[in-house]
């Protein structure tokens, strides 16, 4: 049996200080995740999910606890290696994709990769073209944001977030923005994704419907998990 890409164990995550009144809104959570997993995370509005995904995706430091992702204890990295881990490790989706709106859906895709390593490769701007084709968007490769629909780019994003082949990415409410339809193909994509590439993906869900077409559903309740059960009905992709 491999090892936990992701290896949470007693997290803890507080916002203020003894001088001001400290709230603590995860309470010792343990969770692991295995490379290629798919798993929802539910739970309702409050319940520490985005914090939750904030800290897994090195965005900010739990308050206690200890946090190792790929192997490495990341309490005792420098700023430097924390910056050089997220980027190699880790793609993220969010609800509102951020695409930078001067840029083409390929510049869009090409900007971690710039970010990283501090220029673009011809190889680099072809496998983002190609991850564009991937997700349907063979004709809009130089379109910029405003020209997309929603849906379209929600996919620029997926593209993005897979642009450096990261083992694990997280997503937000991706589909949170989106119609029924295009909510189901964004799905799709981020299934297909992890079937051919066996990228893990950890997502934020408050849809039940696509919940149940994950894997695992892990569900937070009160900054502490609640349930934590195989879903023997996933349907994959469909």
């Amino acid at each position: 049996m491999s090892a936990p890409l992701v290896q949470l164990t007693d997290i803890r995550k507080s916002y203020g200080s003894a001088t001001d009144l400290e709230v603590e809104v995860l309470h010792g959570i343990d969770l692991a995740l295995a490379p290629g997993e798919f798993t929802a995370l539910i739970g309702p509005s409050g319940s520490g999910k985005s914090t939750l995904l904030n800290l897994i995706g090195l965005l900010e430091p739990p308050s206690g606890g200890s946090y190792v992702l790929a192997g490495r204890e990341t309490a005792k990295l420098s700023e430097n290696d924390v910056t050089a881990l997220r980027a190699t490790q880790i793609g993220f989706v969010f609800q509102f994709h951020h695409l930078l709106p001067a840029f083409t859906a390929t510049e869009n895709v090409l900007m971690p990769g710039l970010i990283a390593r501090g220029r673009v490769t011809a190889e680099r701007r072809e496998a983002a073209r190609e991850l564009l084709s991937d997700v349907g968007l063979a004709d809009r490769l130089d379109y910029l944001p405003r020209k997309l629909s929603g849906g379209q780019q929600q996919r620029v994003a997926i593209a993005r977030a897979l642009s450096l082949a990261p083992p694990l990415v997280l997503a937000d409410e991706p589909t949170g923005n989106l119609d029924t339809h295009s909510a189901d193909e964004i799905f799709a994509l981020m299934r297909r994704f992890n079937a051919r590439s066996g990228t893990a993906f950890l997502i934020v869900t408050h849809d039940p419907r696509l919940a149940r077409r994950c894997d695992r559903i892990v569900e937070l309740v009160d900054g502490g998990i609640a349930g934590d059960r195989p879903n023997l009905a996933s349907k994959g992709d469909g």
